[in-house]
């Protein structure tokens, strides 16, 4: 790969990384708002491209919706999020193609994907959801089987590897409106956000050499990739906090942190507050968990947040004595920004501009983390990319 091609696939990871930031911020706000069901269709919303602006307009929307009256405050935000994502997946194509464009066959795959997709999307709107579900299966098998027969591995593989992960994001946001806000779907949508924002950052840092002079560095790298692991499972626990609406199952205020409900040890229900599929139907909006069902959630999330903020404090402590200072310290600030927000949240009675805060800190943390991850990384295989 050309120092010119290199460049070039940089500049669009990072435009596309940051964009993607932006897109998680924006889906939190989105979610926390609770507008996730704003527009009770998918991709429109209540039958239109933008949302209802008009008198007639929300007059059509309230008689073939009655039962999801239009709330045009809230139907904007959803509306502007699916372009947004939309926006994303064309970064995403574009940084796909030019990853993949010396492999004539794996270009094809790439293009195959998001036909596919595009048609499918096309069908389901005309209620061909058979069709359509095949199609969605293609777009994402194909630019799947091209990430791995692409030669060369780590960052080239990666782009083409991001399309198929944009496009069940895509498909995860529909079921998140037509299955109501499933909670298994929604802390789903939140992982494939952050996890495409990761995919897209690690690109960055690899396109931009970012790689371990020596062997010295290298012997982190598990260490690292256990803190990624752990704060995936935080970030999930996160998610299946808020998609069941148990932030505040401990109250808030006074009595709320570290305590929950003012007790030590409240009445809680764990088998019932993790069973992952309830069933199709189900209106999830704001929540069906009794209060110890909830509570169990929430402590549960208190819990994976002390294991990580020990592990994440310990893992930063030996990167900082191995010379990676400025990796330590980001790992060590941002961590103490999350806590202090996690604890605001409970304490203030979750804040909107707190609450959408503590995703987006929670996607710098990971970023922190690749970057640490990329900075221990072997250099060698970078070579296999050129």
């Amino acid at each position: 790969m050309s120092a010119r091609q290199r460049k070039f696939l940089r500049g669009l990871s990072l435009l596309a990384a940051l964009f993607a930031f932006g897109l998680v911020m924006f889906g939190a706000f989105v979610r926390l708002s609770n507008a996730g069901l704003s527009c009770p269709d998918w991709p429109t919303c209540y039958g239109q491209v933008t949302w209802p602006q008009h008198a007639q307009a929300v007059a059509h929307a309230d008689a073939a919706f009655p039962d999801r009256p239009y709330e045009a405050h809230k139907a904007w935000r959803e509306q502007v999020h699916r372009f947004l994502a939309g926006t994303l997946g064309v970064l995403v194509l574009v940084l796909a193609l030019a990853a993949a464009w010396r492999d004539r066959r794996v270009r094809a795959m790439v293009m195959v994907g998001a036909i596919c997709a595009a048609i499918g999307v096309t069908m389901y709107m005309r209620g061909e959801h058979v069709f359509s579900s095949v199609l969605a299966g293609v777009a994402i098998a194909a630019p799947l089987f091209g990430a791995w027969r692409l030669a060369g591995s780590g960052a080239r593989r990666i782009s083409v590897l991001a399309f198929a992960v944009i496009v069940f994001q895509a498909m995860l946001g529909m079921w998140t409106v037509t299955l109501l806000l499933k909670p298994i779907v929604v802390t789903s949508h939140l992982l494939g956000g952050m996890l495409t924002f990761g995919l897209l950052s690690y690109m960055a840092l690899r396109f931009g050499g970012v790689a371990a002079p020596g062997q010295r560095l290298t012997r982190l790298h598990a260490l690292v990739i256990v803190g990624v692991v752990l704060l995936a499972c935080q970030i999930a626990l996160g998610g299946w906090t808020s998609s069941n609406y148990a932030a505040l199952a401990c109250g808030y205020g006074p009595g709320s942190f570290p305590q929950c409900l003012g007790q030590w040890a409240p009445p809680t229900d764990y088998h019932e507050g993790f069973i992952l599929w309830r069933g199709i139907g189900v209106n999830y909006e704001g929540g069906v968990l009794d209060m110890a069902a909830r509570s169990a959630i929430q402590i549960a999330h208190r819990i994976g947040a002390l294991v990580v903020f020990c592990y994440l404090g310990w893992l930063a402590f030996k990167a900082a004595r191995r010379g990676l200072r400025a990796h330590a310290l980001a790992i060590a600030l941002i961590l103490l920004a999350q806590v202090t927000l996690g604890i605001s949240n409970v304490y203030f009675g979750l804040p909107l501009p707190v609450a959408t805060a503590h995703n987006g800190v929670a996607a710098l943390l990971l970023f922190a983390l690749l970057a640490a991850l990329a900075r221990t990384q072997p250099a060698a295989p970078m070579s296999e990319e050129s």
